[in-house]
């Protein structure tokens, strides 16, 4: 199947064959022509499945066929829970539509709001946005949404464990009911179910991918090493790998700035990014790191989501998350569009119920490699997981708790110490 057999018109196709994409991905096969239908739409897609390029694509060829946005108004919203997602969005959207008369803008927190109010003024087809800022926007009186026609809920469970439902929920009460709505979703938990609820009428459901599941292409392998010798390895696998462009996971934003000083002195070009950082350190550590200037970069969840990184050879879990769910999505930073990748994971010993929870949350148990010169003190204990769900081996006592860290709502806003919603 070809992007022109879905619907779409030449001038977007051009935008496509020029970026030099020939055949839609699952996601895409699935979700363009209910878009372009004007359906509703709930998406299960994880990332590196093409999922932006799966709403974009009919939003700018439906918004093509209407009349331009009026000043201050946005016809479509995407809302993001991170900068770094709304920045990846809005260049989707401006390389898909370059061949149309359609404005569109990024907004979000961190930078100047003068100039975000500035492209306002005029009106945009497509505005991408993160929840803080927006609300900031319109208490200003910059941005209106009485011609919203379509509505993009971006890593919706992510909103939510980021907790961002309230700004969400405001948001929501000030869009016309009339209007496409479209959720696109890691999982759908109970929490983004009850969240639907009214939000979207009679959706078309998609789902391309078993849940909590990898790229079949990427090789995972975890490490057992005690804590304080995690750094020494990581720069023992980078140099005698000669790894040129990892990924790295850090728990907190001052272990990331610890580890990039570690490696740094050792003549290993690295950078972090974090929510401390201001948005335009993050912007310029994310271009070096994308063009080979430099070479590792350490980032905390806030990365975990909505990097777009052309065939990333190696991400490396230094710290395991505390949300199982997030293993799946930092490693699904590498092994993207068929490409091969890698996924290291450093385990301590007082990590072992992190490393339990994720392989019963993906049914499979990690590879363990031990580095020689790098062998535990403290040995991490063999995993009493059965890789195949529903067949014993499931945790009594902490079953209740462990349903609502699953879901990644409230354990990943105090565990990951993220933001409040207002500085997004």
């Amino acid at each position: 199947m070809s992007f022109a057999s879905l619907g779409l018109p030449t001038s977007i196709l051009d935008a496509v064959t020029a970026k030099g994409y020939t055949t839609p991905s699952p996601i895409q096969m699935e979700a363009i022509p209910a878009v372009l239908a004007g359906r509703d739409v709930m998406a299960a897609a994880q990332t590196g499945t093409g999922k932006t390029a799966g709403f974009t694509l009919p939003i700018l060829a439906r918004l093509s066929e209407g009349k331009l946005a009026r000043p201050n108004q946005a016809r479509a919203l995407v809302l993001t829970p991170t900068r770094e997602l709304a920045a990846q969005v809005g260049e989707s959207v401006a390389t898909y539509g370059k061949n149309l008369p359609l404005r569109s803008t990024v907004v979000f927190g961190g930078v100047k709001i003068n100039p975000q109010m500035m492209a306002l003024r005029k009106g945009v087809d497509v505005l991408v946005a993160t929840p803080g800022r927006l609300l900031d926007l319109y208490q200003q009186r910059a941005v209106r949404f009485d011609d919203l026609e379509v509505l993009v809920l971006d890593e919706a469970d992510r909103m939510l464990d980021m907790g961002f439902i309230h700004d969400i929920k405001k948001i929501l009460a000030l869009l016309p009911a009339k209007r496409q709505t479209l959720m696109f979703s890691a999982t759908f938990s109970s929490e983004i179910r009850a969240l639907a609820k009214g939000l979207v009428h009679d959706p078309v459901s998609v789902s391309v991918t078993p849940p909590n599941a990898a790229a079949p292409t990427v090789e995972q392998w975890i490490s057992p090493v005690d804590k304080n010798q995690k750094s020494a390895l990581l720069a023992k696998l980078i140099v005698e790998n000669k790894w040129q462009q990892v990924l790295v996971f850090s728990k907190t934003k001052h272990g990331a700035n610890r580890l990039t000083k570690f490696l740094e002195a050792r003549g290993i070009r690295a950078a972090a990014i974090h929510g401390n950082k201001s948005q335009g350190a993050r912007t310029k550590a994310l271009a070096d790191f994308k063009r080979g200037a430099t070479r590792i970069l350490v980032a905390t969840d806030i990365a975990a989501r909505g990097l777009d990184i052309d065939q990333l050879p190696q991400v490396v879990n230094f710290d395991l998350p505390n949300v199982p769910e997030d293993y799946v999505h930092r490693i699904g930073r590498t092994g993207r569009a068929g490409s091969t990748g890698q996924a290291v994971s450093l385990v301590s010993a007082d990590e072992l119920k992190q490393l339990q929870d994720i392989e019963r949350v993906t049914s499979k148990v990690l590879e363990r490699r031990v580095i020689p010169g790098f062998e535990p003190v403290h040995a991490l204990p063999v995993s009493k997981v059965n890789p195949h769900p529903g067949r014993g081996n499931k945790p009594k006592k902490p079953k209740k708790p462990k349903v609502g860290h699953r879901d990644g709502v409230r354990s990943g806003d105090n565990a990951r110490g993220h933001r409040p919603p207002t500085k997004s």
